[in-house]
């Protein structure tokens, strides 16, 4: 059974300074979320795809990759993660760099935690992540409902039928709104990694949602060739 059912939304957070991320990660605890603090760029990215983040707070000064190196990479693999930058007062360049690179919102330090948080919360509503958990047991996205505590699925009204897996991987998806997973992320929030051949095994199970789940409908589970599987609201083919 997968855990991501009950975790909260997931929260990344890159900054090399060991008391600002300290302070940020209690802010985020304090808003009902999880934080993962990275304290390099390659480490966050190692992060990134075994976490699945929901949101991302990404320092524009790293100790090793830029930030806006960072976030292009970011982007590569996961085009929609919404990710908040933080630059110094006099850094107008990482502001240009960043929001050109992909950035979705940027803070100058010194800042409150409570603006950081309050962007955050922003972010995490477009991109759907806190809307998704609205219904507290349920996911529901478009026609798509499901429900956590009994495990059933409904598409537009009709009950839909899935084995345990099938049901984890659909919350899983549910769980991150027209975000991009990866089959190394799926595998190991589904089923922990530890199959050989573990890509084909998803692919068997994304074929089997998607013929119970869009046969005969308007499609909702998208291929990103290269990059792995996003779930989207009927008719947003992304």
């Amino acid at each position: 059974m997968s855990g991501t059912r009950s975790a909260p939304v997931r929260v990344l957070i890159v900054d090399d300074e060991p008391a600002l991320t300290e302070l940020l990660s209690a802010a985020v605890t304090d808003a009902g979320w999880q934080p993962y603090p990275a304290a390099d760029g390659r480490t966050a990215l190692r992060v990134a795809r075994t976490r699945a983040p929901h949101a991302v707070v990404l320092d524009g000064m790293l100790p090793d990759l830029d930030g806006v190196q960072v976030l292009r990479r970011l982007r590569q693999e996961t085009p929609r993660l919404p990710v908040l930058m933080l630059t110094a007062r006099d850094a107008l360049e990482h502001r240009i760099d960043g929001l050109a690179a992909g950035a979705d919102d940027y803070v100058t330090k010194p800042f409150s935690l409570e603006e950081v948080v309050l962007r955050l919360r922003g972010l995490l509503r477009r991109a759907g992540a806190e809307e998704a958990r609205s219904g507290g047991s349920v996911l529901a996205l478009g026609d798509l409902v499901l429900t956590e505590e009994t495990r059933e699925v409904h598409r537009d009204g009709t009950r839909v039928q899935l084995t345990a897996k099938e049901f984890d991987l659909l919350s899983l998806l549910l769980s991150h709104p027209r975000q991009v997973l990866s089959k190394t992320q799926i595998l190991d929030h589904v089923w922990s990694n530890c199959f050989d051949g573990g890509g084909n095994l998803v692919e068997v199970y994304i074929s089997s949602l998607r013929r119970k789940l869009d046969k005969g409908r308007t499609p909702m589970i998208h291929t990103v060739r290269g990059v792995g599987y996003a779930i989207r609201p009927p008719g947003d083919g992304g």
